[in-house]
This record gives structure tokens, C-alpha cells and sequence, in this order.
């Protein structure tokens, strides 16, 4: 004996077969534009590169060069009694904490203001240090030598009349009042007539200072020519 399928059957088999058909077709077609965006992705080497805005640096990281036959500078006073001061001269990193030449109170680096030619390097600790250590420096600079100073944590306390003449002869302005705390950068030289151009000066002050107990730190930078003064 033969059955026939119901209307009914027959319908829900038709509309079963066209909701497969539709979602295969549409599985298909999503696998293929897939692919195909992946297919036309151009590689790395081919996209256009990213453009990076890079500012040259010259000589102790100026950002300008220094004309020819001109001395290129940056000296940095510490930062309260955390990071310690730099010095840099024509591209050369006199005094750093990484080089761990630098100390407490007055860092002071000596160069040949004829050639550049570093001369020598000291740290005087003017806290708790003997102020006639740096007396005697200063009285054994030589001549024609460039006087280069940054201060760290406290350069002051041990500050005498005859320590703060020395620096005045230097060219210094504000050697006479430097105290407790204060952050100071300078470069000098011996017999000096009149002041020098190269010095920044910040009181240590409860009101201003950027630190808890100090003022910030001050950068100094530029060119000078062959005997400057």
C-alpha cells in the first residue's frame, strides 16, 4: 500500500530545505568576503609609514648647533638632595651621577677657555666639608681657565667672606648671597672684569620652592666663543 505525504509535511519540509539554503548561502558568502579582505590586505612593507616628528639634537643636546669656533654648554644644578647636577662641555659629560664624580655642595668643573680642554673636576661638600678646601681651589685657578658651577642640595651653609669673594672675582653676582638650600649655576673665569653673562640664581623659600625644602632645579645652556670674557 502506498502513503502519501500530508500537505502539511510536504510544507514544513519545503521551509526546512529553504532556511538551509539560506543560511549555507549565507555562511558562503561570509566566508568568502573574509577571505578576500584578507587576500587584498597590503603587507606592512607596502602601507604607508608612519610619520615621526624627530627634533635633532647637537652638541650636550641643544637644540640649535653653535655657530663655528663656538663652545656648546648645559649645566644643570640638583635636584633637592635626590638626583645629582650635570655639566656638559662641547659634547662632553664632565660631571654626572652616572660618571659619580658629583657631590654634596659645589660641584665645579675647570676647562681651557682657549681650547675646551677639560682641566680638572671636584665636588665640595658645604654642608659638613671644610670651606678651606675650596678656598684653596679657587686660589690655584689657572689662568685663562673657565670657571663652570652647580649646586647640589645645600652649596651654602659653609660659605665664608673669603669663598664668596673668590666667586665674585669670578664674575659672579650672586655668590654674596648664596645660602642654605639654594640652587645656583655659573661659569666664571679668573680676573674677570665685570659679571658674567652665565649664571642663574634661585633662593631656597618656603613660598616658591617646587620641592618640599628646596627650590628647582636650574638648566643653563648655550654657546660662548673662545674667551668669553
Amino acid at each position: 500500500m502506498r502513503v502519501s505525504a500530508s500537505p502539511c509535511s510536504a510544507g514544513v519540509l519545503r521551509l526546512l530545505a529553504l532556511i538551509f539554503a539560506i543560511v549555507t548561502t549565507w555562511m558562503f558568502i561570509r566566508s568568502y568576503m573574509s577571505f578576500s579582505m584578507k587576500t587584498i590586505r597590503l603587507p606592512r612593507w607596502l602601507a604607508s609609514p608612519t610619520k615621526e616628528i624627530q627634533v635633532k639634537k647637537y652638541k650636550c643636546g641643544l637644540i640649535k648647533p653653535c655657530p663655528a669656533n663656538y663652545f656648546a654648554f648645559k649645566i644643570c644644578s640638583g635636584a633637592a638632595n635626590v638626583v645629582g647636577p650635570t655639566m656638559c662641555f662641547e659634547d662632553r659629560m664632565i660631571m654626572s651621577p652616572v660618571k659619580n664624580n658629583v657631590g654634596r655642595g659645589l660641584n665645579i668643573a675647570l676647562v681651557n677657555g682657549t681650547t675646551g680642554a677639560v682641566l680638572g673636576q671636584k665636588a665640595f661638600d658645604m654642608y659638613s666639608g671644610d670651606v678651606m678646601h675650596l678656598v684653596k681651589f679657587l686660589k690655584e685657578i689657572p689662568g685663562g681657565a673657565l670657571v663652570l658651577v652647580a649646586s647640589y642640595d645645600d652649596p651654602g651653609t659653609k660659605m665664608n667672606d673669603e669663598s664668596r669673594k673668590l666667586f665674585s672675582d669670578l664674575g659672579s653676582s650672586y655668590a654674596k648671597q648664596l645660602g642654605f638650600r639654594d640652587s645656583w649655576v655659573f661659569i666664571g673665569a679668573k680676573d674677570l672684569r665685570g659679571k658674567s653673562p652665565f649664571e642663574q640664581f634661585l633662593k631656597n623659600s618656603p613660598d616658591t620652592n617646587k620641592y618640599e625644602g628646596w627650590p628647582e632645579l636650574l638648566e643653563m645652556e648655550g654657546c660662548m666663543p673662545p674667551k668669553p670674557f
